[in-house]
């Protein structure tokens, strides 16, 4: 017998004071520890059953009493910091479609926390060894499919956590000596816990420092310096809105390695038009070099930090 799922997705999260927009869909058990966590989040509610809202709702939820596998969710595009419903896409005729729609639902930022029953899990497998199956109306998955799945409904992250159920003795040994791999105890993990954010995450701290207005003209005059477009103005324009904005070397460094595709193109060009910003420059190099993971990307810093070095001793 299967056993129930453990609501833990809230381990993804910590507790903030930040005044968040969270999703929960049909796990109304999480609305109180939520309102625990985040005392300033708007929470939001969506079920199909009406008298689940008494049962298990603090006070100031905003409800939609909707089956949100049959009818569209009646919210606006990047909305929400959080989309939280555990085993969303079980029963879903068409989980990409699920998946992709709260996608379209989150911030930039965001992420979706859900969970899944694993069809690789020792019990499954005995059942259908003793020729049974018993989830006729609803999707089990394997963790590659599942991340597959997400990877494919415009996320970019996702990571889990296991819920493991121990199997038998000698089970285990029997799969394997069958040909089933067990590679981190997947045959004994009954349920994974999954959260899947919209960026990768280190371009969600990124994106969470300044509006996306902001963001996307900073972007914008970072490529026209690249690619040699008004490359005086895209120059000035730039360094007024780092002035404004009191940007950072280690900012402008992540925003250019997560946008700019000819490194030294356009570090060079910065350069020739920034006269007085050489320390900023050299800064912003200083912290690439840094934290870059990729050799050859090094060594293109630190060819830059030489070719600023010779620009300075010509001047």
């Amino acid at each position: 017998m299967a056993e129930k799922i453990r609501p833990q997705l809230l381990s993804f999260l910590k507790p903030n004071a930040a005044p968040l927009r969270v999703l929960v869909v049909e796990s109304l058990t999480y609305l109180h520890e939520l309102r625990r966590m985040f005392p300033q989040a708007e929470l939001y509610a969506v079920t199909a059953e009406e008298d689940e809202m008494e049962r298990d709702a603090p006070a100031g939820v905003h409800w939609q009493i909707l089956d949100y596998l049959s009818i569209p969710l009646p919210y606006t595009r990047g909305f929400f910091d959080y989309i939280i419903s555990d085993l969303a896409l079980e029963q879903a005729d068409n989980p990409q479609d699920i998946a992709a729609g709260f996608s379209m639902f989150l911030k930039e930022t965001g992420a979706f926390l859900t969970s899944f029953r694993n069809i690789r899990h020792w019990s499954v497998l005995q059942n259908l060894m003793e020729g049974h199956y018993y989830n006729i109306v609803s999707r089990l998955y394997a963790r590659a499919e599942f991340e597959n799945l997400l990877y494919a409904s415009f996320y970019k992250s996702v990571r889990v956590h296991r819920q493991k159920r121990e199997a038998p003795d000698g089970l285990i040994t029997r799969l394997i000596a069958a040909g089933f791999e067990n590679e981190c105890d997947d045959l004994e993990t009954e349920f994974y816990l999954v959260r899947a954010d919209r960026s990768m995450p280190e371009l969600a701290l990124l994106k969470s420092m300044y509006t996306t207005a902001e963001r996307e003209q900073m972007v914008r005059l970072i490529h026209r310096i690249e690619y040699d477009v008004e490359t005086l103005a895209a120059v000035r324009g730039l360094w007024e809105m780092l002035d404004r904005l009191a940007v950072f070397p280690d900012y402008l460094a992540s925003l250019a390695r997560e946008t700019v595709v000819h490194t030294e193109a356009f570090y060079q060009s910065l350069l020739t038009h920034s006269d007085g910003r050489k320390d900023f420059i050299h800064a912003v190099l200083s912290v690439s070099v840094m934290e870059s993971v990729d050799p050859l990307e090094q060594e293109g810093y630190r060819r830059l930090q030489s070719y600023m070095q010779g620009k300075e001793i010509e001047g």
